[in-house]
């Protein structure tokens, strides 16, 4: 029996539920599911960035695993810190659903001068307060059923498409935003799964759903994010697909970058680093 750890909310029970059916289908094996509740959970009456940011929604999920609870935690990867926590390694990343934001409501240009748009991210409202600096940002919290319920009047929200394709919702998209728009969050559309380190059998197991492409991007991407340190608080984006990486990094001055990666995956990894030293220094 694999016991899969995750969050009780429809969009991560879903996902996790999707990594059971690979789990089983792959290797045979029995799969149940265990519910976590997170403090991001819990508080959902305040800004995420006050409560810790990233890493909220996935603490305790790590910790069932850690503590016997639960074999396996399976996390949105925008979610997880790039700082390794001791004894766990993510043993899969599944293959990428859509990693670009959307709005629901209206699109940019539907948006009248001085309308609103909700959205829990400062990563998302300085890339479009680049683009539409007349807008008003309020917060926006909750799982995917509440958040579009709470489409301003006159207004729009902003949501991962990846979170809407996962339950089915994607009809109510107004408009995608390329990543020349809005440089989507490390990881974005991507799921991870962690183990123990020291468990063999379960990372043989993880090993037969892990995605080679979806590794490799969301690997570089995390470099890129994990090079500002995990105390940093500036808005930052990263994607990258095959060889390209487009960057973005809030602040005082507001940085963007598009580079040509190499094919082998150090090397990649290494340009991401450094590519984030040098926007780090003149932000």
């Amino acid at each position: 029996m694999i016991r899969v750890a995750t969050r009780r909310s429809a969009q991560a029970s879903t996902q996790a539920q999707i990594v059971a059916e690979q789990i089983q289908q792959r290797t045979g094996r029995d799969v149940e599911l265990v519910y976590i509740d997170t403090l991001g959970d819990q508080r959902q009456d305040v800004p995420l960035h006050s409560i810790g940011g990233l890493g909220v929604f996935v603490k305790e999920v790590q910790s069932a695993v850690l503590d016997g609870r639960a074999d396996v935690a399976v996390h949105s990867a925008k979610d997880l810190p790039t700082a390794e926590v001791d004894g766990l390694t993510i043993a899969a990343f599944c293959p990428r659903r859509d990693p670009r934001d959307s709005l629901v409501g209206a699109t940019l240009d539907q948006l009248v001068h001085g309308a609103t748009l909700a959205t829990g991210s400062v990563r998302r409202r300085a890339q479009i307060a680049q683009l539409r600096p007349d807008l008003v940002f309020t917060e926006l919290r909750g799982n995917i059923h509440t958040r579009l319920s709470k489409v301003p009047a006159g207004g729009a929200i902003m949501v991962a498409v990846a979170a809407l394709q996962i339950l089915d919702l994607t009809g109510v998209i107004a408009e995608v935003l390329e990543v020349d728009q809005c440089v989507p969050s490390p990881g974005q559309g991507c799921v991870a799964v962690e183990c123990r380190t020291v468990d063999d059998d379960v990372r043989a197991v993880l090993a037969q759903i892990d995605d080679p492409s979806a590794r490799r991007n969301v690997e570089v991407e995390r470099a890129f994010l994990g090079s500002f340190g995990t105390g940093c608080s500036l808005p930052i984006g990263a994607h990258a697909a095959g060889n390209r990486l487009d960057v973005f990094v809030g602040g005082d001055v507001v940085q963007r970058a598009t580079i040509t990666l190499r094919n082998d995956h150090r090397a990649a990894v290494r340009q991401a680093v450094e590519l984030a030293g040098q926007l780090a220094q003149q932000t």
